[in-house]
């Protein structure tokens, strides 16, 4: 099995390094070093993956994934030296679906990688070198599973939308599985590493950081207030839970006790 993936590191020695590894696992690798360059190949060749460095010449890598969640739902691996919350966070806002520091273990990214392309199912079949586009994540859920509709917010896995009062909430392919798994069962508490299972499949090297991050990406998208969220609650010591409708209450009063 391989995969096309495109990496984008203006250092050409770490890139080198993880090109030999992903190769090692059967992937077929294409290696720039901007970003202008990284969004014109990943364009040509529509990836089933990319690795993108965070700091880049001409284009950032944080620019190169805005653009790219305009056009594409390409699993987006993002790398940077940068290692505060507040850049972890920004980096899955604009779309990115997991997030590593440098230095990084090549291994623990050639396992990241295997995740995100087992979650996408998008591991294809065909030899090395091979240029087929893969479905996208969102093409890629399953079109069977049922709506999930808690209260006025609304999850629906085979359009891979979400709704809150019948508006339309822009939400990256990993934000969309947390509140999926939350809203399957109002009112129950997951842990984070339900999450994780949920997210990426059993994988210890998956932190629960990713899935804080989506938590607080997805509260600006769906709560009235973010910082006293009536739709998704935190469980302290414990996990998350999409609040339970109350009998006979409207659809907005149905959050239950508010939470942080």
């Amino acid at each position: 099995m391989c995969a096309n993936v495109v990496l984008a590191d203006d250092d050409p020695k770490q890139a080198d390094l993880i090109r030999l590894y992903l190769e090692r696992e059967g992937h077929s690798v294409e290696v720039v070093h901007d970003g202008r360059a990284a969004l014109e190949q990943i364009r040509r060749r529509m990836p089933d993956l990319v690795v993108l460095d965070w700091m880049m010449p001409r284009v950032d890598g944080l620019d190169v994934c805005r653009v790219l969640r305009r056009e594409s739902d390409v699993p987006v691996l993002m790398l940077t030296a940068r290692a505060e919350e507040d850049d972890l966070l920004l980096a899955l806002d604009l779309g990115a679906d997991d997030y590593m520091t440098k230095p990084c273990s090549p291994r623990e990214l050639v396992a990241r990688v295997r995740t995100l392309l087992r979650r996408a199912g998008q591991v294809a079949a065909s030899g090395a070198g091979a240029e087929l586009p893969g479905p996208t994540i969102g093409t890629a859920l399953r079109p069977a599973e049922p709506v999930h509709a808690v209260g006025s917010l609304v999850v629906d896995p085979g359009r891979f939308e979400i709704r809150v009062e019948g508006r339309l909430v822009d939400c990256t392919p990993g934000e969309f599985r947390v509140l999926e798994v939350l809203a399957s069962a109002p009112g129950r508490v997951f842990t984070r590493k339900q999450i994780l299972e949920h997210l990426h499949g059993i994988d210890r090297y998956v932190t629960t950081r990713t899935v804080d991050g989506h938590v607080m990406n997805l509260r600006r998208k769906i709560e009235r207030d973010p910082a006293r969220p009536e739709r998704l609650l935190t469980v302290y010591g414990v996990g998350y839970k999409a609040a339970a409708p109350q009998a006979g209450a409207e659809p907005d009063d149905a959050a239950g006790p508010r939470a942080q």
